[in-house]
């Protein structure tokens, strides 16, 4: 019998064809900038041409490239600060490792996904040419079977007692809340100096009304496809998640703050919308 070949996640996908879009579409000065992304996804030559690629999808490009940016700040101002473990929960198609070797060759940098998206995407980049740098480690969990994502990150030479920063983006609103909060206790139990960023979806009735629609629309696609959102939280519950799980330091960064740190004075209108994807950052 012959296995089916791993296919790449169709979100890390979307996340990819729109850091790419950013750069062709979007004037300077750019917030974020990924080719490699565009290499590993591979799309056909239409791709810009898809119904999630279109203007009306522009404010939801404009969230994920500030989540990207915001989150790599973090990893090089920790980076910085002589913080060497940076753990990506759902890695997807994320590529800092090979745009940003500078900093990302004085860190180990753990990427954790689903085994067949592990090896769909580390043949893609021995096809490129990247191949795999010593300092990067791809760590497959299989939620599904039960596996430990911490068993897993330790065998791949992860040191709990060193700090780390870890980043889960685009990933909370798939999961249940035990899920969530089991993961918060996790990572609040990392070494002192550890910093955790999460994303989470505000519920639907907080949302602007200009996005509700869009998000309605995605949330019931996600649906169909077998991957449906399931939690929301405002802010101040996720806060409290965070802070009963064990964290020392807690905040919430919005989604309006991150529009005016990576958006203001831009005259093409580019901005993510005030109420839709939010942050967490805790820590340890």
């Amino acid at each position: 019998m012959v296995s089916k070949v791993p296919e790449p996640d169709s979100t890390a996908v979307r996340v990819a064809l729109w850091r790419a879009l950013h750069l062709e579409a979007d004037q300077p000065p750019h917030v974020f900038k990924d080719e490699i992304g565009l290499k590993l996804a591979a799309p056909d030559g239409d791709w810009r041409n898809r119904p999630d690629m279109s203007p009306f999808t522009r404010p939801f490009r404009a969230s994920i490239i500030a989540r990207a940016r915001l989150v790599e700040d973090l990893v090089a101002e920790q980076a910085a600060r002589g913080v060497g473990q940076y753990v990506l929960l759902g890695a997807g198609l994320d590529t800092f490792a090979q745009r940003r070797p500078d900093i990302a060759s004085g860190l180990l940098v753990f990427e954790i996904d689903q085994p067949g998206h592990q090896a769909w995407k580390r043949q893609r980049l021995v096809d490129l040419g990247l191949g795999i740098p010593p300092f990067l480690r791809l760590v497959p969990v299989d939620f599904e079977a039960g596996d430990s994502w911490m068993e897993q990150l330790r065998a791949a030479g992860f040191d709990p007692e060193r700090p780390s920063v870890v980043a889960s983006t685009g990933v909370s609103m798939y999961l249940t809340r035990d899920a969530i909060t089991a993961t918060l206790r996790q990572v609040a139990a990392f070494a002192p100096g550890s910093t955790f960023a999460m994303s989470f979806m505000l519920p639907m009735e907080l949302l602007d009304a200009e996005v509700r629609p869009a998000v309605e629309r995605a949330a019931a696609g996600a649906k169909a496809s077998g991957t449906p959102f399931i939690s929301f939280f405002t802010p101040s519950e996720m806060l409290s998640l965070a802070r009963e799980a064990g964290f020392k330091d807690v905040q919430h960064v919005s989604a309006a703050s991150l529009a005016q740190r990576y958006f203001s004075g831009r005259t093409d209108g580019l901005r993510p919308p005030d109420h839709s994807e939010e942050f967490l950052i805790g820590v340890t």
